[in-house]
This record gives C-alpha cells, structure tokens and sequence, in this order.
C-alpha cells in the first residue's frame, strides 16, 4: 500500500481537517454556551469569551465585531437545521408537530438562556437570527401545502398564530409550553 494511502500516514502536510478558523468559531461558540448558561455571573463580553476560549480577544473583535453579532452567530448556527420540517400528509398535521418540536426546543433550558440572551442583546439582528429558520420552515410547511392543492394562510398570519406566542409564551414567561397549548394555537389558525 503506497504511504500517501496508509491508515498510521500523518496527514499531508499543510492540510487542515476544518482549519483553525472552524476550530476557533466552535471554541468561540462553545465559550459563549457555557457562560450564558453558567452559574459564575460572569459577563459576557468579547474578551471574557475569548479568554474562555483560549482565543485573543482580537481575533474575536475581527470576525464578529461585538456581542449582539456573536450572539446571532451561535443563535442561527445553532438553530440551522435542529428541527426537521414534518411530513404529516396534512397541514394541520404539520403544524401541529412543528409547534409540538418547537415547543420542546425552547422547553430546553441552554436554549432558552440562549434565545433570551441573543434577544436582549443582539436587538433587531438577535431577533431576526431567533426567527429567521424557523419563518423558513414555516414556510416550507405553507409551501408544501399549497402544491398539495390546499389554500394556505399566509406566512405573516401562521408567524403570528404559532410563531409568536410559542416564543412570547418561552421568553417572557414561566407557562409551560405544552403539546396541548400548542395544539390550541393551531386550531385557532386553522379552525375547523
């Protein structure tokens, strides 16, 4: 078997399996997780997260420029992808679990301190990271309904009938986000 090929072969010289700068983006982000979910009070700030993350606070200032665009970044990386769009055969169906699986996420209490963070921090770019997947899958689901034939309500009116108070209801307050709710805020969407 040629060396190049070889199982024990150090990899090729210069080669970078995700480079330093994925490297520093997943200490970074995890640095950030862990403060804003830990119990020690400290601040998040760029140079306590680079300090946590055994980056130079420079490098931090350089790729993300301050808190509110770090916290977008962790927020939209960290939603990218975490919920599948469901496949129920029909729209309420698909909406109802949709609700359910959001519902579930934001129950999660690292996801909640989070949102919360990335929200009161990042102003219109932290809320625009908190939504925008899931306006996209949203609408996936809206889509998904009209080439079935159906006539669906428009992504502004199921934002505000499921969006909305599932991450209102999450936020800023302490009632609990149950399946039943969520179902409510479906059939108030889409009554019978």
């Amino acid at each position: 078997m040629p060396a190049s090929t070889s199982p024990s072969s150090p990899p090729h010289a210069g080669a970078r399996p995700g480079g330093r700068s994925a490297r520093v983006r997943a200490a970074v982000h995890q640095a950030v997780k862990e403060l804003i979910v830990g119990e020690d009070n400290e601040p998040l700030t760029i140079p306590v997260v680079a300090a946590r993350a055994g980056v130079h606070a420079t490098t931090v200032y350089r790729r993300w420029g301050s808190v509110g665009d770090l916290l977008a970044d962790v927020t939209t990386s960290r939603f990218s992808g975490d919920i599948v769009v469901p496949d129920t055969g029909s729209l309420r169906g698909d909406l109802e679990r949709y609700a359910s699986d959001l519902a579930k996420d934001l129950g999660d209490p690292d996801t909640l301190a989070l949102v919360r963070a990335t929200i009161g921090t990042g102003g219109e770019q932290g809320a625009a990271a908190c939504r925008g997947e899931r306006q996209q899958q949203l609408e996936a689901i809206l889509d998904r309904e009209q080439a079935r034939g159906g006539q669906p309500p428009t992504l502004e009116h199921t934002t505000d009938a499921v969006l909305a108070p599932l991450y209102y209801r999450a936020v800023f307050t302490d009632l609990p986000l149950t399946l039943e709710w969520t179902r409510i805020l479906v059939s108030h969407l889409l009554p019978d």
